[in-house]
């Protein structure tokens, strides 16, 4: 098979058009790690595992998590039931499809929507809707309110692919090397073994009270949160491992706003300019600076003679297979 196993469902803040410059930070040494054990606890799309498995074949050993319930629903199935999850998607396609406007598709989704949210579906189902509801939504938004309740509207998506069998499969094989947990991010720490590198995507400090998309699951993710996580990374280098942490780069809206320049004083803090595209107004899209923090001093671009950020235009061209 061809096809390279991608994200299949889009997901806020993936990384696809980040890839580039996530490989340039990782451990300058990291192909040479025998048997490397990889961990992701904030999987979202889970852009950077799929690249990873792919990119790097040393990875023996791979973990991801996510507190998101029905995502994690989502990756165990594709993993262990594609093939009667591909029939159910099929179907579900061809009665969107088949409705003749988009009021009658709205009504459809409000149907879907609906029932998604008793909660009481089973795994091939639940992952049906759940993939439905996120093709066919605006902008491919993952958001739920305070009690768990997915709300967000309908799009305006006349025929959006919402099974790509090729990808599915793929992703099915290689998904059967990680192993799938679902629960806080702490708890991923039981899992590291000799040389194991984590990559934390967590939810994303808003830069504004309007810009807050990080609302995946009814847990707030809050500063609080932010510096429980910086702990965590500290426990996971005090036990010999490694990591690196994406997050917003606070100070690139408010030059005071010292929050990760403080909390993470000790590692070594990258910026990286990413495209942001989920804001409802158009104009407000664009470049925007991202931190990227790691716990180790030599990384790939460092190692290369290249100190210099990874320009994005490189990112775009080569990992569209990752968006």
């Amino acid at each position: 098979m061809n096809t390279k196993a991608k994200p299949f469902i889009k997901w806020v803040g993936g990384k696809g058009q980040l890839i580039e410059q996530l490989e340039a930070k990782l451990p300058a040494d990291f192909d040479n790690w025998d048997n490397a054990t990889y961990i992701e606890p904030f999987v979202g799309g889970g852009a950077m595992l799929f690249y990873m498995l792919q990119q790097h074949p040393n990875i023996k050993h791979a973990v991801i998590n996510d507190i998101n319930s029905d995502l994690i629903t989502c990756y165990r199935t594709v993993r262990d039931n594609v093939e009667r999850l591909i029939p159910s998607l099929r179907d579900i396609q061809a009665e969107y499809y088949a409705l003749p406007d988009m009021e009658a598709k709205r009504e459809m989704f409000m149907t879907v929507r609906q029932r998604y949210n008793e909660k009481n579906l089973d795994p091939i189902e639940n992952t049906t809707k759940f993939f439905f509801l996120n093709r066919t939504c605006f902008n491919g938004l993952y958001r739920v309110n305070k009690n768990g309740l997915f709300n967000v509207p309908c799009g305006k998506y006349m025929q959006p692919q919402i099974c790509d069998e090729d990808t599915l499969r793929a992703d099915s094989e290689l998904l059967k090397r990680v192993e799938i947990l679902e629960g806080d991010f702490e708890t991923t720490l039981l899992y590291a073994q000799s040389k194991t590198l984590f990559y934390f995507d967590p939810p994303y400090r808003p830069l504004s009270d309007t810009s807050s998309f990080n609302d995946y699951t009814k847990e707030a993710f809050n500063d609080d949160s932010q510096i429980r996580l910086k702990e965590f990374c500290d426990k996971v280098v005090a036990d010999g491992h490694s990591f690196m942490l994406s997050n917003s780069d606070c100070k690139g809206k408010n030059e005071a706003d010292n929050f990760f320049d403080v909390l993470y004083a000790k590692y070594y803090i990258d910026r990286v300019m990413a495209s942001r595209n989920v804001n409802a107004n158009g104009a407000k899209r664009g470049k925007i600076s991202e931190l990227l923090v790691h716990s180790y001093l030599n990384t790939r671009d460092r190692q290369s003679g290249n100190i210099k950020e990874q320009k994005s235009h490189h990112v775009a061209v080569k990992q569209n297979a990752y968006a």
